[in-house]
Parts: C-alpha cells; structure tokens; sequence
C-alpha cells in the first residue's frame, strides 16, 4: 500500500465507522456497495465514498469498511471473506501484489469493454501492470507509490546517481565526522522483497521468470551484494535490522543520516517535525545499480477489484471508476499524499506544492519495476525476506542458491506457509 501519513487518523475513524453503518442496509431500497480499504487517515477515501455515492443518482450509497492496519491483517481478512464467497463484499481496495492471487482464485471480475479502457486510458504503465494478470484487468489503479533518494544538501551538493556512488560518499563522510547514514529498509518484513527487487529489476534480471519459474541469477549476486556491502559498512544505521519505513524516516529526521531511500510521505513529515533541517533536505532519482542504465524502482499503491460474488456488479464497476476519477485522485494526493495513477494529474498546477518532486515520481512510474506476479506471492516475498536477514551477515553468492530452493519450495506451497 501507499505511505499513510500521520494526522486526522481520529477523525477518519469516527467517519469511517458511520459509513460504515450503513452497511448494514440500503437507505430506502437502495444498495448499499461495502468497499474494503486499508485504513487512510486524512479521510479522502471517505470523502470520495461519500460523493461517488451521491453522484450515483440515488443507484446506490458505498459504506466504507476499513481493513486491519498492517498489510498481513489486511490480505488476511480479505482472503477468508472472499475464499467463503462472502457476498457483503463489493468493492475490494487491493494492494498490489494481491491480483495474481484474487484473478487466479476467481475472486474478482476482469474489467473487459468500456470498463478495460476506463482502468486503463490514461494511466500510467506501471499501475496497469499491477493491475493486470494474463493479459486481463482485473482492477483500476487508485494510488501508486515509489521511493526516491532523498539527501542532505548541505552534505552532499552532487547527489549520487549510483548505489556504489552513495556508498562512496557516505564512508566519506563518516570519515569527516559528519551526519552519514544511509537510511533504508532492512528489517524482515515485505520492504526488505521491495529493495532486493527493486535492485534486481535494476541490475537486468528477474526473481521469476513468469508465475512458476525461478529466475535467480548474476542481477541476484549483485543485488545481495549491494546489500550486503552498505549492511557491514559504516554507512549502515545501527538498528538497520530492524529499520522499516517510519524507523528510516525518523532516523532521517534525527539529523544522523545523509542518505535516505524512502516513498514521499517523508516530505510533509520532515517539514512537521524538523522543519530547520527540511531546508536542507533534497530528493532525487533511486540509484541506479548500473552507472547509465536507469532504476527500476519497485512501485507500491492500490487497486480497485471488484467481487466475483457481489450482487452489484454494474453499480460496482460505476462507484470503482468513480471513485478512482481525476477528483477524488486529487484529493487523495493532496490531502492524503498518496501519488496519482492518472498521467494527466502530474500537470496539475495545484500538485506542485505538496509534490515539487512529482516529475521524478512520473517517470519512476513509467519506467518501473513490479514485485513477482504469481498466485504465491506471499510465500515468494516471505522466501525472499528470510534468505536477505539479517543484512549484514548475509553472502551473496549463497544467498543466490539459498533462494532458488526456497524459491521452488515457496511455488509448490511446500514450505512457509
């Protein structure tokens, strides 16, 4: 999912649970569509709920029902209820990740006709990607997300364009003395999968090589070894085991740090919480792995998927589209920083404040990289999380052949969960 942000998580709440009421029945004849959704604090998405239920004409009302926090809860509860054929549910907020699986099991319906161009007309390639599965859409992209670098300016004039560059000038200055760490994902748990494959992908190579085939090979050594090489390093924050994306960010904003791989949520936060070093702090494109060969950032985000087992699927694909139009993406980038889907919103004038990096975020969004796509995903990421911990005493040519084995084993459900 995208990055949250921090406030008016009260205020969402108590919104959320009055949507949430209406679940429980249509007002006058009318249905009511259950969109479940992972829990967004600053409140666009129950804003968007609420005008796409009235746009509608009075067809029907959306109830807004909020997922557990963390993304194993969310995949979780979304899984059982849809795996009992559960029909109270409509609309499905799903991450990323999760359409191999839905569109394998035959949960969600694909977006064919009309519906296939509105998910996919205008939108950015890497959302669509995610959202499709042999050749069909199975969902309308609705946020995405991608890591920057963000930096010192005042320690680093030149921002690095390579991993083994960044390395370089943060042993450079730990030797002087000075704020160096590089802050970035280490602890064992699905953003570390987000930076080994995103160094893959950016090194010329593949985790799987379709959804049952294990593609382990020299982009793998070389990703490992990155790893590895900035874990040992002095570069490295001391609790970098443990480190997921608020740990980096608040190692950041501490004012220890030169370096920081992390989404755009760290914008705002740094502006709040250490607004004299937010005067320093820059932002620029992921490292690349290879000098001249740009990144292939691994992208986040969300997708609107629509039950197989509804008993509204002409309404639900109508609310779907409405709720994921140029409006309500807007709102959900200003108000609740979560990066558009739609190519067209990045020339929007009014994105220029809250996303003075929204150039950067585009283009990462059309030159990109995806998480394996296969029904055993979950399993894929855990093998994946496993072989890479902890960083630091971790060898890259074994690792390699650790996880072909366990690789294979996590495609066959043969081993980890």
């Amino acid at each position: 999912m995208g990055a949250l942000g921090k406030s008016g998580l009260s205020g969402f709440m108590a919104v959320a649970a009055a949507l949430t009421l209406a679940a429980c029945g249509g007002s006058g004849g009318r249905p009511t569509l259950n969109w479940y959704i992972f829990p967004e604090p600053s409140g666009s998405f129950a804003n968007a709920a609420k005008v796409c239920g009235q746009a509608s004409g009075g067809k029907y009302q959306i109830a807004l029902n909020v997922l557990p926090t963390d993304a194993d809860g969310q995949r979780q509860e979304l899984v059982r209820r849809l795996a009992a054929h559960d029909s109270s549910i409509d609309l499905i907020g799903m991450d990323v990740t999760y359409t191999p699986e839905f569109a394998g099991a035959g949960w969600i319906r694909p977006w064919t006709g009309a519906n296939r161009t509105a998910a996919t007309q205008g939108i950015l390639p890497g959302p669509v990607a995610t959202a499709s599965w042999k050749g069909k859409v199975y969902g309308i992209p609705d946020n995405s997300n991608t890591q920057l670098l963000w930096y010192r300016k005042d320690l680093v004039p030149n921002p690095p364009k390579t991993w083994a560059e960044m390395l370089a000038d943060a042993v450079k200055l730990a030797k002087e003395g000075k704020p160096h760490v590089i802050e970035v994902q280490g602890k064992q748990y699905e953003g570390l999968t987000v930076w080994f494959n995103s160094l893959v992908d950016s090194a010329g190579g593949q985790i799987l090589q379709g959804p049952k085939t294990v593609a382990i090979g020299p982009a793998a050594v070389k990703a490992a070894t990155i790893i590895h090489n900035l874990a040992s390093s002095s570069a490295a924050d001391p609790g970098l085991s443990n480190a997921d994306e608020t740990v980096a960010r608040l190692g950041f904003e501490s004012g220890a740090a030169a370096f920081e791989l992390n989404y755009p949520f760290v914008y705002p936060s740094i502006q709040a919480d250490n607004p004299k070093l937010a005067k320093d702090f820059g932002w620029t494109y992921y490292p690349s792995v290879t000098a001249g060969i740009p990144p292939k950032v691994t992208i986040g985000g969300s997708n609107i998927g629509v039950s197989t087992y509804s008993k509204y699927p002409a309404y639900d694909f109508q609310a779907a589209k409405c709720l994921t139009n140029l409006a309500n993406q807007k709102v959900d980038a200003i108000k609740g920083g979560l990066p558009p889907t739609i190519a067209a919103l990045y020339n929007d004038p009014s994105l220029a404040k809250p996303y003075p990096f929204k150039a950067l975020i585009k283009k990462q969004l059309a030159v990109y990289g995806i998480r394996p796509q296969t029904p055993a995903y979950a399993d894929v990421s855990i093998a994946i999380q496993k072989a890479l911990s902890p960083p630091n005493s971790i060898d890259p040519k074994s690792v390699a052949s650790t996880l072909r084995g366990e690789l294979k084993a996590a495609l066959s459900s043969g081993a980890l969960i």
